[in-house]
């Protein structure tokens, strides 16, 4: 018998190498994917615990310094929300308007 290139080796070579190619075309992306969207709802979910907080802390400071009953600090922040989410509302239907006209 000659000696020649071991088949085995080169047979486990090229295994290896297609499962380290299938591997990088699909598991490396999903993990990818699949990282953004836990770290993308973990940051969701710590974004609405902080507004809520945030909106409970201002009702309190307001109750506590202007006068009258807590309906009256109610008042006044639902009427600042009302008021920024007009302004959001306008500035979203502009830029609607202007993407439909082609124009920037």
């Amino acid at each position: 018998m000659g000696e020649g290139p071991d088949w085995t080796v080169q047979a486990a070579d090229t295994v290896e190498r297609l499962v380290s190619g299938l591997r990088d075309k699909t598991a490396t992306p999903l993990t990818l994917v699949a990282r953004a969207l836990v770290y993308g709802l973990l940051a969701a979910v710590m974004g609405v615990a902080t507004v809520v907080l945030v909106v409970i802390g201002l009702l309190r400071a307001v109750d506590v310094y202007l006068p009258g009953e807590m309906w009256s600090a109610h008042l006044l922040v639902g009427g600042i929300f009302t008021v920024l989410g007009g302004l959001l509302l306008r500035k979203a239907g502009a830029s609607r308007k202007v993407s439909r006209d082609g124009r920037s």
